[in-house]
């Protein structure tokens, strides 16, 4: 039940920034479409993947979310860059250009 508490949290204040954020920076520069696709498939895969972690290691979660809070840390810096859908993405929030 906390686990899933912790999850929750993290969902409200990392993913959901993150897929805000996203849609900010798409509207803004106007990304191809290709690259908003492949954005939206990354966080599919990405989000529930970074709840259930944060749902099974709190110290990670907390720290994370402060550390993005802090502007430490970028939420693109917690997608898989090894992901193609994700490295446009990162790419994109980043600001190095169009991505992939």
């Amino acid at each position: 039940m906390i686990s899933d508490f912790i999850g929750w949290i993290f969902a409200l204040l990392v993913v959901g920034p993150l897929q805000a954020e996203l849609q900010q920076q798409a509207e803004r520069a106007w990304l191809p479409m290709e690259i908003f696709r492949q954005s939206q498939a990354c966080l599919t895969s990405e989000g529930p993947r970074l709840v259930e972690r944060a749902a099974g290691d709190y110290v990670w979660a907390a720290a994370t979310v402060v550390s993005i809070a802090l502007g430490q840390t970028a939420p693109a810096e917690l997608l898989d860059g090894s992901d193609p859908q994700c490295a446009a993405l990162a790419s994109a929030l980043k600001g190095d250009g169009e991505g992939a």
